[in-house]
């Protein structure tokens, strides 16, 4: 129920999409959702949770962290997305990306901002993305 008159912004409406996907992960380490929408939040364009390639067994290859054979949930967003590289777009992620998905991310072309709602170890992306033009900015979900 609305109290107020107050609605949820659409970057916590895709926010916590992108956490909902991330239940769908079959990486045991950690459990990350990717959604991209249009820049006026009125069209998810791709979605993507990380996990093994479609037909492998459905978990890690590896224990090795950073390196358990998963495609992350960046990569499987990009492959889903068949939007044209002018179309403009807004990245939802429930991490950081890593500087090899904020690659991706730069090559899926018009990303005008990404948001994440948790810090990844290793936080090099921000600086990346930064350097191409594309904010980055945390967005925190309650009980996330």
């Amino acid at each position: 129920m609305i109290k107020n008159n107050q609605r949820p912004s659409f970057e916590s409406i895709y926010m916590e999409l992108a956490f909902t996907l991330a239940k769908r992960s079959t990486c045991k380490r950690l459990q990350v959702g990717t959604v991209i929408t249009s820049t006026d939040y009125r069209k998810v364009l791709a979605v993507g949770y990380n996990g093994n390639a479609t037909g492998l067994p459905n978990g890690c290859d590896r224990d090795e962290p950073g390196n358990c054979g998963c495609l992350h949930s960046e990569e499987n967003a990009v492959i889903n997305c068949d939007s044209p590289r002018f179309i403009e777009k807004i990245v939802f992620v429930t991490h950081l990306p890593c500087v090899s998905c904020a690659k991706r991310l730069i090559n899926l072309g018009n990303v005008k901002k990404v948001y994440f709602g948790h810090e990844y170890r290793i936080k090099d992306s921000i600086d990346l993305l930064a350097s191409v033009n594309i904010p980055v900015q945390q967005c925190t979900i309650p009980h996330h």
